[in-house]
């Protein structure tokens, strides 16, 4: 850190050149970088939804993933459904793989007595195609502004459900940031009382979201990418750069409070804090990775915007950060004329108290009564924290995206308009395939199959059946008498597909059971099922993280403990609030009756990975006193009193931020916001300034127990080690020599 600082502010210009050119390059990009994502990537492979979808292009004239269009016809105006009608075909020719053929549009002209016209349109392509189509059909048709139109077009259809989520998360992202960035900026203000201060982490946020931004729009070319990448990426990008600048810029000021000149100050921030926030966002990045071990395109493509976006905030805070720093000198720590005054005026309307000149500061005291009653308040904390994480063990999971669109949404509004006309489970069947392999269809079986679904609970009716081509295939469509995205349809899924179920009348045939309906149980369940991977990746790979760092044993396992602690409370507020319901009437909330599946592995990942960051700039200052002091007791108390200030401060912006998303309109990026909000308020405040400490107390020389074999082999991270005189400046050589 040493040479890298002294490397980056002797070549000060160059590097803050290099960056503002990327900066400046990623801006266009960063505007379009959802030009190429998708709202689809749920298919689960491996899965019998996936199979059916592979299987239906053997099936003459299926449509694999049905869209639909629907007219309201209200006012059954023959002419201006006629003309409305005539317009889609218009401009359904200008989209790929979907068409709308002169038989549908006749037969829908026709029915100018109706008052909700459906036509079907024929969609080539699978789930992935079908959503882009229904992406590009929605700005082609306009829907997103109607207007007073004499018969409203509606699109509807599983993947047009995606496609109106993107709309949505588009527009509550723009929302997010507008109101985000200067609530961040207000906070950083009142933390640092300086605007030049408080524009360092504000500006490493912004490139960091700009370059995430670039970056996006040019991997979404070659990787099929979440349009969910972005709510993401945004989120992290502005929490964890304010973060990590943040802990660099309170420690720079630290020391030259304590009487170091600004070379000198800059390098012992950049040789503890800056080590800590490498760490810290090395420890992120690994937690992270972890979601890699889910088989989905969705939340893979989630993934590598998020580590993205912290590998960019951790580049710019120990190159970037220390240039600024440098070149802006006393202003990174003056207090501004506009906020010195605003802050005199306010000192004036306080009310007077009598001068205490011995009372030691706020965080020495609640130090020193946090070590002198360990036991109790360690005990009240973990049992606060266990008692919001009760209500996880009834934790619900869904995938549904007609009920997470805003209840005036025009694709929420067809889709209610279309259940009425043809009824809800129409708009998404349930599929059975039944391969035979090299032997022809048993069509008696197939028959036996069919009278034994229309008897079974929740299928309004059942279809022909229709032979693939090659005559060794029979598909079943099966109408079921609620939405796909209803437990009705889960339940009706797991009825097919049980042994002794119907499927059973299908004896030699290979039996696959799809659909949008199998496809959202497929994909909960491998997100559920695969969420003890992720668990065992983060936990393993922070304990080795924090070992490497504090040479310690013990003092990671109990790291990654309370780490537990904060998740668990986090799922637990997630299901009071999505689930149960419990403050809808505080929030003005309609609760969904579950927990999306998206959100826990994220908040997982994400709060294991950020809950670091605080413990590895505590532990990193309990660290280096306990060096200086080799006194458990002072190090803990001393380490604590140092940082708390800072953690705190670097918490309430990334509740600040969090908070913002949990405001937004979408509840998938609602409940991630919430999540992490609570997760991280809960982690800096009962986990950190609690119970880090008091168990640190209670386990004395233990914290730092390593096996001596084990302290040969690891690497000393010593925290203090590079104290050395900062060499000054050379002089410029002049022009001219004698």
């Amino acid at each position: 850190m040493d040479r890298l600082e002294r490397f980056v502010t002797g070549h000060r210009r160059i590097v803050l050149g290099v960056w503002i050119v990327l900066v400046l390059a990623a801006v266009p990009f960063a505007a379009q970088q959802t030009k190429h994502l998708t709202a689809g990537g749920f298919e689960v492979p491996g899965s019998g939804s996936l199979a059916v979808s592979d299987a239906l292009k053997r099936f003459p004239g299926v449509q694999t993933e049905p869209l639909i269009l629907v007219f309201d016809n209200s006012k059954r105006d023959a002419g201006a459904l006629s003309a409305a009608v005539d317009n889609a075909a218009r401009k359904v020719q200008g989209v790929d793989n979907v068409s709308l053929s002169p038989q549908a549009a006749a037969a829908a002209k026709a029915a100018s007595d109706q008052q909700i016209v459906l036509v079907a349109l024929d969609v080539n392509g699978g789930a992935d195609k079908a959503v882009d189509a229904a992406v590009d059909l929605r700005k082609n048709l306009n829907l997103k502004d109607e207007g007073d139109v004499a018969v409203p077009v509606h699109l509807v259809g599983q993947q047009a459900l995606w496609a109106a989520m993107q709309d949505v998360s588009k527009a509550d992202l723009e929302k997010a940031e507008t109101a985000g960035f200067p609530i961040v900026l207000i906070v950083l203000l009142a933390v640092f009382g300086s605007l030049a201060a408080a524009l360092l982490p504000f500006s490493l946020g912004i490139a960091a979201v700009l370059l995430t931004g670039g970056g996006v729009f040019f991997l979404s070319q070659a990787l099929e990418m979440s349009v969910f990448v972005t709510n993401i990426a945004s989120m992290l990008g502005i929490g964890v750069a304010v973060d990590y600048s943040l802990f660099i810029v309170s420690r720079y000021r630290e020391e030259l409070h304590k009487g170091a000149s600004e070379d000198e100050a800059r390098a012992a921030a950049m040789r503890t804090s800056g080590l800590a926030v490498t760490v810290s966002g090395i420890t992120v990045i690994v937690s992270l990775a972890g979601l890699f071990l889910i088989d989905s395109k969705t939340m893979r493509s989630m993934a590598i915007g998020a580590i993205m976006v912290v590998a960019i905030a951790v580049l710019a805070a120990i190159t970037l950060l220390p240039v600024l720093i440098k070149m802006l000198g006393r202003r990174v720590y003056e207090r501004g004329k506009v906020v010195g005054w605003v802050g005199d005026h306010l000192a004036r309307l306080k009310p007077k108290r009598a001068a205490a000149p011995d009372r030691p500061p706020f965080w020495d005291r609640w130090t020193e009564r946090l070590m002198k009653r360990p036991v109790f308040y360690a005990s009240l904390a973990t049992v606060i924290l266990l008692i919001i994480a009760i209500p996880a063990l009834s934790l619900k999971w869904g995938t549904a995206a007609l009920a997470q669109l805003p209840k005036d949404n025009e694709t929420r509004i067809g889709f209610e308009q279309a259940a009425r006309a043809a009824g809800p489970g129409s708009l998404g069947p349930v599929l059975v395939v039944a391969d035979y392999g090299d032997k022809p269809v048993d069509t008696a079986a197939v028959n036996a199959f069919r009278q034994a679904v229309q008897q079974t609970p929740g299928v309004k009716s059942v279809a022909d059946s229709v032979t693939s081509r090659d005559g060794h295939a029979a598909l079943i469509r099966i109408t079921p008498t609620s939405s796909p995205e209803s437990d009705e349809a889960a339940a009706l899924v797991k009825r097919l597909r049980a042994p002794g179920g119907p499927s059973a009348a299908l004896r030699g045939a290979e039996v696959n059971v799809g659909g949008a309906a199998a496809q959202n149980h497929d994909f909960s369940d491998l997100i559920s099922g695969s969420l003890w991977k992720i668990l065992l990746f983060v936990m393993v790979f922070s304990y080795l993280v924090l070992l490497l760092t504090l040479r310690s044993v013990l003092l990671p396992l109990k790291a990654v403990v309370m780490n537990l602690l904060s998740v668990a409370a986090a799922y637990g507020v997630l299901v009071m609030v999505f689930q149960y319901g419990w403050f809808d009437g505080i929030i003005g909330f309609d609760h969904l009756g579950y927990v999306n599946a998206l959100t826990p592995p994220l908040l997982l990942a994400i709060v294991f990975g950020l809950s670091m960051d605080y413990e590895v700039f505590l532990l990193s200052r309990i660290k280096e006193r306990y060096l200086a002091t080799g006194d458990n007791r002072a190090a803990v108390s001393q380490g604590l009193a140092a940082s708390a200030k800072t953690i705190s401060s670097a918490a309430i912006i990334m509740v600040a931020v969090f908070a913002i998303f949990a405001l937004t309109g979408l509840p998938q990026v609602k409940e991630i916001g919430v999540g992490l909000a609570v997760a991280i308020a809960l982690d800096a405040t009962l986990v950190r300034l609690i119970l880090v400490p008091a168990t640190m107390e209670l386990m004395g020389k233990w914290n730092w127990w390593v096996p001596s074999w084990l302290d040969r082999i690891l690497p000393d991270m010593d925290f203090e080690s590079g104290e050395v005189p900062v060499p000054a400046e050379p002089a410029e050589e002049p022009l001219v020599t004698t």
